[in-house]
């Protein structure tokens, strides 16, 4: 009978007793290799994040989506409303690599750069070491009678998990109103700026909840993409895997010549009490596992003290686990792949071919013409849309193979960025001289860059089509 693996185990979240309530995790303080990674990259996101509505691109933030006027400013880019197809071929393509991750890398995202995790362990997390102590301090403190001491300590906890949850909040806030709008805001106070005081305020609320209590819960039960892990993962995926053909049987060290052999688990479960979900990683893989690897570390840590190799615990795939060779290219990854490379590269070319300008032509509502004797005229507006990123200016003029009475409502217009507006154009000719396809052309050029859009415009009079 062949020996075959789980690709995951659906079991209770361990954070949650039988009638529903929750067990505090405090888990156990590492070093190792993995940690110290997740540590440089939480410190990059997170500056990453603070810095988006800090830093400026262009003369914008570097993110900045206010939705109120339909303007969004990314890295120096700037869009309206009218591309959000470019932002959906970005969020499509994102999506993609996600699923090419997983199924390559298991839980990477989850244990190394989403936001739940990242500001849980790089920011509210050592808050609480830092007062409390480390885990057995932490434990003994539960079940310990309140005292002053303690009293003091965890409300200065909960007091500086409000600031962090605010100042999250804040710069959430930030990017949707522009920093320098929300720095007049505040100091102006509530009066007149009820909604955005609501919105900080309800931000918070849900920030400090979720980090000061419901932690490891989001993950484990409210998040959807933990539960696409049974569909995503197959048995080529590399995963936070145990050897239980290294480990097993578990059991202490024992020096006695006649005693029974082990494994080389020595069944210390730090892989259990270091886990940020407070999974056994040893009954296989789980949906509550987040691929942090901190079980790798300590686990590593307790065989390099009792000079057994390492690796009992480490990232490999079930297939390596069982002794067979492991597939890299698979067809689900290379579809992934493939999907997540098309709308990269629609993306970019849209990026690229995108114009810093856009003008059209709008026709009145009504008759689109009206007769002045022998003459036809025939009322347009030019809808012009400065997309740059700065002020800029646009200059308007008529190219005509027959004779024509043209008036310009401005040859010359200034926009400011992602500023719109309608240019009057009025054509007046000689009704003898239109036929069946009579045009001009209106000539649009961007003098920032020399770009030229030319527009044609069908002229119309009763009998001409």
């Amino acid at each position: 009978m062949k020996r075959s693996l789980p690709i995951l185990q659906d079991s209770a979240p361990s954070s949650i007793r039988a009638d529903g309530r929750r067990v505090p995790i405090f888990p156990l303080d590492v070093k190792g290799k993995f940690i110290t990674a997740r540590r440089i990259v939480f410190a990059l996101l997170i500056a990453l994040y603070a810095g988006a509505p800090l830093v400026h691109v262009g003369g914008h933030p570097a993110i900045h989506l206010d939705v109120a006027k339909r303007q969004f400013f990314l890295m120096g880019g700037t869009f309206n409303a009218q591309d959000f197809w470019i932002v959906l071929l970005l969020a499509t393509a994102a999506a993609f690599a996600l699923l090419f991750i997983t199924a390559w890398r298991g839980r990477m995202w989850c244990g190394w750069a989403c936001p739940q995790t990242v500001f849980l362990e790089g920011v509210f997390r050592p808050i609480e070491r830092l007062l409390e102590g480390p885990r057995s301090r932490r434990l003994k403190m539960q079940r310990a009678p309140w005292t002053a001491l303690r009293l003091l300590r965890t409300t200065t906890k909960h007091v500086l998990y409000l600031v962090a949850a605010a100042g999250v909040a804040h710069i959430a806030l930030a990017l949707f109103v522009s920093l320098d709008d929300l720095w007049g805001m505040i100091k102006d106070g509530p009066v007149g700026h009820a909604a955005p005081l609501a919105w900080a305020i309800a931000i918070t609320a849900v920030l400090y909840f979720n980090f000061a209590w419901f932690r490891e819960q989001f993950c484990v039960v409210l998040c959807p993409y933990g539960r696409m892990q049974s569909v995503l993962h197959d048995q080529d995926s590399i995963v936070v895997a145990y050897d239980p053909g290294r480990g097993e049987p578990r059991g202490p060290l024992k020096k006695a010549a006649l005693a029974e052999p082990t494994g080389h688990c020595v069944d210390c479960k730090k892989c259990v009490h270091v886990c940020p979900t407070a999974i056994d990683i040893r009954n296989g893989l789980q949906m509550e596992c987040l691929a942090c690897a901190q079980c790798i570390d300590v686990c590593d840590e307790v065989m390099e003290k009792i000079g057994r190799p390492k690796g009992l615990i480490r990232f490999a795939s079930l297939n390596e686990l069982l002794g067979k060779g492991r597939r890299v290219m698979r067809p689900r990854l290379l579809l992934y792949a493939v999907l997540c490379l098309l709308c990269s590269t629609g993306f970019a070319v849209a990026v690229v071919g995108r114009t810093p300008f856009e003008a059209n032509i709008l026709r009145a509502p009504g008759v689109p013409w009206v007769l002045e004797g022998a003459n036809v005229r025939n009322q347009v507006d030019i809808h012009l849309v400065n997309k740059h990123a700065q002020q800029a200016s646009f200059s308007i003029s008529v190219q005509s193979d027959f004779p024509a009475s043209v008036q310009l409502g401005q040859r010359v217009v200034v926009l400011d960025s992602l500023a719109g507006t309608r240019v009057p154009v009025v054509v007046t000719v000689a009704r003898k001289d239109l036929h069946a396809g009579s045009e001009l052309t209106l000539r649009i050029e961007d003098l920032q860059t020399g770009q030229v859009k030319n527009r044609q415009l069908r002229l119309l009079a009763p009998g001409v089509h």
